[in-house]
């Protein structure tokens, strides 16, 4: 089996709004994809209220819903330690826009050894230790 991709905020959100400008892209990847869906329980919280605040309360419950039963990917809770590691990154890079969430991602993808992020947010190739995809 291939190694998981983890996948971004950005992604969910293409793959949720039939109007994004990534929306087709982001369909026809995950069609495409021959590995393992993983996301982070921060993703999906930034994800929902993501989706609640620009599609409404109705489409973010369908989303979470999907979340909830496991449906859409392996779900990995931060830790300590990744909150941790998560904090020393975003400290260390103060010349990036990262979001705490996206340093989450970050750490989680090192502990896990994961090299590839599904998403549009260019922060994934910026911190300089990943492949993002699409591309596009």
């Amino acid at each position: 089996m291939r190694r998981s991709i983890f996948v971004d905020t950005s992604a969910w959100y293409a793959m949720t709004d039939a109007d994004d400008a990534d929306h087709v892209v982001a369909q026809a990847f995950i069609a495409a994809l021959d590995r393992p869906l993983l996301t982070s329980n921060f993703v999906i919280a930034e994800t929902i209220t993501l989706v609640r605040d620009r599609l409404g309360h109705a489409v973010a419950i369908q989303v979470g819903e999907q979340f909830r039963k496991k449906a859409l990917a392996e779900i990995v809770r931060i830790t300590e330690k990744d909150e941790n590691a998560a904090w020393r990154i975003f400290a260390r890079y103060r010349d990036k826009e990262f979001s705490f969430v996206d340093c989450t991602s970050f750490a989680v993808m090192e502990r896990l050894k994961l090299n590839t992020a599904f998403a549009f947010d260019a922060h994934f190739e910026q911190y300089g230790k990943f492949i993002r995809l699409p591309i596009h």
